[in-house]
């Protein structure tokens, strides 16, 4: 007799495509939020696409997407030039002030920084904008540690109005917008740090006397439902829509694993793709 037909387990189990898993984190934000796409109220998604190769950034294009974050310079000022133009990028990593100008000269299309943590950093980056000619103001976010971790970036909470009141009054090229944080990592409840970045942004709107809108940019892939119960207008998602990330640009005198593409940039002859020699390492 006749063997039955073989299933194979990829058939069964046929992995999601970026399109439907960026699809069902839409849904979710929907639903925790109680607005649909587009609707007033409705927080905005930004693809975290760090370390995530281009062809896969495309996929989500394609399938609507076009507010994306990334974490390093050298990163997104390659991955830039190849997207298409009305891409809105997100700066959300450590910005060291002496990568201000190649950031705002290499990447047009750049829509917002959320992750400036102090007054000079501010000033660098107004300083930037004049530099590379920007006729818009650049949106800027202020990063306050809610976590009091060295380890991680930005102002602490009693820091907050004076680096905001420093971007009002300081740098024209640059536009206030909200407040940004990371929650602990390692913490099964980050509901402290959501919250204190709440109380933050209420303590800089009564003291500077703003009347803007203040945005709150909290929740990532583990997250996100809870932070935009708690507020959040702009939730930042990576691996729930791109999968596992490949392991981090290697470390400064290491030897790292190299893939060479075409092409230089202003001031640099090496351009790779997932990790950079040496002397690139943003």
């Amino acid at each position: 007799p006749a063997s039955p037909p073989q299933t194979s387990s990829s058939s069964i189990f046929k992995p999601m495509s970026i399109a439907e898993k960026l699809a069902l984190v839409r849904s979710r934000v929907e639903k925790a939020s109680g607005c649909g796409a587009g609707e007033a109220g409705a927080p905005r998604l930004v693809a975290v696409s760090k370390l995530m190769e281009v062809p896969l950034l495309m996929e989500a294009y394609a399938a609507g997407q076009r507010h994306f974050g990334e974490n390093y310079v050298q990163e997104i000022c390659q991955k830039a030039p190849q997207m298409p133009k009305d891409i809105h990028w997100h700066f959300i990593g450590h910005l060291q002030t002496n990568k201000c100008n190649q950031l705002l000269k290499t990447v047009s299309s750049l829509h917002m920084v959320e992750s400036v943590d102090s007054a000079k950093l501010a000033t660098a980056l107004d300083k930037a904008c004049v530099a590379s000619k920007r006729s818009a103001k650049l949106k800027v976010m202020i990063q306050v540690n809610t976590s009091s971790e060295d380890s991680k970036s930005g102002c602490e909470a009693s820091e907050c109005v004076s680096v905001v009141q420093h971007v009002l009054d300081k740098c024209p090229h640059l536009e206030f917008v909200g407040l940004m944080t990371i929650g602990k990592m390692g913490d099964p409840n980050p509901t402290p740090y959501f919250e204190l970045l709440c109380e933050c942004r209420k303590v800089t709107v009564e003291m500077l006397g703003m009347k803007q809108k203040v945005e709150l940019s909290m929740g990532m892939s583990g997250d996100f439902e809870l932070a935009i119960a708690k507020g959040s207008t702009n939730v930042r998602v990576g691996s729930t829509i791109f999968g596992s990330r490949p392991p981090k640009p290697a470390a400064a005198g290491g030897v790292p694993t190299v893939t060479k593409i075409p092409g230089d940039w202003e001031g640099c002859g090496h351009v790779y793709t997932v990790t950079w020699c040496k002397e690139c390492i943003p």
